[in-house]
């Protein structure tokens, strides 16, 4: 049930935004709500606060939020009018999914034994980004256990160059009979 209404919800304000000509903008406010909400887990807590009235959490929207479009904003107080609040986060990621989508933008995950400096991720991101013809964006996710190199995961599409996979291909290698 929970990813039904999600959607729903998602997809009610895609179609807002779609109307409105600002999903662009409104998934960079998506974007802060959820860092916000992800950062401040209390903040989460305030809005599933049966004490806390409605018109306190509105408020508080209000405050929050008061440069975001109008629009992001009633979305907002309509979740706590109707008890969704809950839902927020699904909501927002579903939301931020179906914009890149209709933005053209792709997300890939490039794993790596350590953090990768912006310049290897530019050129990560521009080599994808000719190679699918859509905008990049990337998330650099630590695996220990790569060793070295990278694995580059986007959409279904999984590009493993890492020297932990070199061994795994070394080792079925001799196991089948050996190297000749």
């Amino acid at each position: 049930m929970a990813n039904d209404v999600a959607g729903r919800y998602a997809e009610a304000l895609f179609q807002l935004s779609k109307e409105n000509n600002v999903i662009a903008e409104r998934k960079e406010e998506a974007e802060v709500i959820l860092a916000e909400f992800l950062a401040n887990p209390e903040l989460a807590g305030f809005f599933r606060a049966v004490q806390i009235s409605r018109p306190e959490k509105k408020e508080l929207i209000d405050r929050c939020f008061e440069s975001f479009l109008p629009d992001t904003v009633n979305f907002l107080k309509l979740l706590v009018d109707k008890d969704r609040m809950y839902y927020l986060r699904p909501i927002l990621e579903e939301f931020i999914r179906r914009a890149d989508e209709d933005l053209g933008i792709e997300t890939a995950t490039v794993s790596s034994a350590r953090k990768l400096d912006e310049a290897q991720l530019a050129k990560i991101r521009t080599a994808l980004e000719t190679k699918t013809g859509k905008q990049i964006k990337l998330i650099n996710k630590i695996d220990e256990s790569l060793i070295a190199g990278i694995k580059v995961t986007a959409g279904t599409t999984v590009t493993d160059v890492s020297v932990a996979r070199q061994i795994e291909e070394m080792k079925e290698t001799l196991l089948k009979g050996g190297i000749r």
